[in-house]
C-alpha cells in the first residue's frame, strides 16, 4: 500500500509529490499523459510571479513562501527556474484590480512604487499609456519557466524514491475501510491517502460533489516587435486593467522568442476532452490581444509568430480549491486555480504533502475550503 497516491501530475501534483516523497512517504503519481505536457495548464514556456497581487492580499504570505521554496529548487537542481525581471500592473486610478495590488503591497510591508503616466512612458517607451493611467512596480516579480519546473519536480520526486506512472489515466477512486482504492486504465492500486489534482478533469474524478468549477478554453500568443530592443533587455512583466480589454498580462522578450500575452477575459466553456485545441478557431485567439497591442503596446503589434491553447479551471471567485474530500477524510483534493495557480504550485505542494502526512498546514487556506461554495 501507498502512503499516498496523486491523482494527476501536472504543477500541484508533482510538487506535492517531491515533497511528500522527500518526507520518506511512499509515493505514487498517475498521470494520463506525458510530466510535463502541453495537455492542461502548465505549457507555454514561462508563468508569472508577483508579489503585489490583484487577486487579494491574502496570497501574499502564500507568494513568498513560494518564491522562496522556487530558490530553495533552483539551489537544489542548478537549474534556473526564476528569471527577475520586475513587474509593473498598469490601468486608470479607478481599477480596483490596480486598488488591491497596491494595497497588497502596503499591508505586507512589500516593496513597491506608484507611478504616473509621465513616470511609465519615461521608463517604459514600449508602452502607450494614457494620461489619467497609474501603474504599481514591483521589483520582487519575474516569471518562471514553467515546464522547467515541473521536471525539476518530477526528477526531484523520483530521487527521493516516488514511482512515476504516465500515459495512464486515473478512472474511479473508491474509498475503503483502510484508505483509498484507485483504478485506472492499467491497473488497481491501494492507497491510504490520495491527493487529486486532476486540474481540468477534477470533476470527472470527483462526480460526487459539486465542486463549481468550469473548464474554459483559452489561448496564448508569441508576436514580433516592430522594433529591436523596446521589450527585451530590462522591460518587465506587465498586468494591464483596462475598460476596452479587460485583464492582459504580458512578458518581456526574452532570447528572441518574441513578446508573449494573454488575456483573462472571454472564457470558452469547454470539456477538457473535446478541447478545440487549434490556436486560430476562434477570431479572438489572435484577436483579443492584437486589439489590446494596438492600443498599449503599438511597436509590439507585429507578425504572430506562434499560438497555443490551454485551459484555466475557474472558480465562482476565482479563489483557489485546497481541501479534504466532505465525506472522505483520506481524499485531499487541489484545484480551481483559475489562471493565477502556477507561481504558487511549490507552495501548495508543500501543503498538500503536509496534509496527506498530518492532516494539518501551518499555512493559511481558509479562504480556499469548499464549504464557502455550501457543498457538503
Amino acid at each position: 500500500m501507498y502512503d499516498v497516491i496523486i491523482a494527476g501530475g501536472g504543477s500541484m501534483g508533482i510538487a506535492a509529490a517531491y515533497f511528500r516523497a522527500k518526507q520518506g512517504a511512499r509515493v505514487l503519481v498517475l498521470d494520463q499523459f506525458e510530466i510535463p505536457n502541453q495537455m492542461g495548464s502548465h505549457h507555454g514556456m514561462t508563468r508569472m510571479l508577483r508579489l503585489n497581487y490583484g487577486h487579494g492580499s491574502s496570497y501574499v504570505p502564500l507568494a513568498l513562501d513560494s518564491i522562496k521554496l522556487w530558490r530553495e529548487l533552483e539551489a537544489e537542481t542548478g537549474r534556473e527556474l526564476f528569471r527577475p525581471t520586475g513587474a509593473i500592473t498598469i490601468g486608470p486610478a479607478d481599477s480596483n484590480f490596480l486598488k488591491e495590488t497596491i494595497e497588497s503591497a502596503a499591508d505586507h510591508g512589500i516593496p513597491h512604487k506608484v507611478m504616473n503616466a509621465k513616470e511609465l512612458r519615461a521608463k517604459w517607451r514600449g508602452f502607450n499609456i494614457a494620461d489619467d493611467f497609474i501603474g504599481c512596480w514591483d521589483s520582487s516579480a519575474g516569471f518562471l519557466f514553467s515546464e522547467d519546473c515541473i521536471t525539476a519536480y518530477k526528477d526531484g520526486a523520483i530521487k527521493f524514491g516516488a514511482e512515476i506512472h504516465e500515459n495512464e489515466a486515473v478512472t474511479a477512486l473508491k474509498s475503503t475501510e483502510d484508505g483509498v482504492t484507485v483504478e485506472t486504465d492499467k491497473g488497481t492500486y491501494q492507497g491510504k491517502k490520495v491527493i487529486v489534482t486532476a486540474g481540468a478533469w477534477l470533476q470527472k474524478l470527483l462526480p460526487e460533489i459539486d465542486l463549481h468549477i468550469q473548464p474554459v478554453r483559452k489561448t496564448i500568443s508569441w508576436f514580433k516587435p516592430l522594433e529591436d530592443n523596446i521589450y527585451d533587455g530590462d522591460f518587465p512583466c506587465y498586468v494591464f486593467d483596462t475598460k476596452a480589454h479587460g485583464l492582459i498580462y504580458g512578458f518581456p522578450d526574452f532570447d528572441q522568442h518574441g513578446i508573449k500575452i494573454g488575456s483573462m477575459e472571454n472564457d470558452l466553456k469547454c470539456d477538457p476532452d473535446e478541447l478545440n485545441r487549434n490556436y486560430g478557431a476562434y477570431n479572438q485567439d489572435e484577436g483579443d490581444v492584437r486589439a489590446f497591442l494596438e492600443s498599449y503596446m503599438p511597436q509590439a503589434d507585429g507578425e504572430l509568430l506562434e499560438g497555443k491553447v490551454c485551459m484555466f479551471t475557474r472558480t465562482p471567485d476565482d479563489d483557489f480549491i485546497i481541501d479534504v474530500h466532505p465525506n472522505d477524510p483520506n481524499i485531499i483534493l487541489a484545484g480551481g486555480f483559475s489562471g493565477h495557480g502556477f507561481k504558487f504550485a511549490s507552495v501548495i505542494g508543500s501543503i498538500l504533502a503536509d496534509l496527506s502526512a498530518d492532516g494539518f498546514t501551518d499555512k493559511d487556506i481558509s479562504f480556499f475550503k469548499l464549504d464557502r461554495f455550501n457543498i457538503d
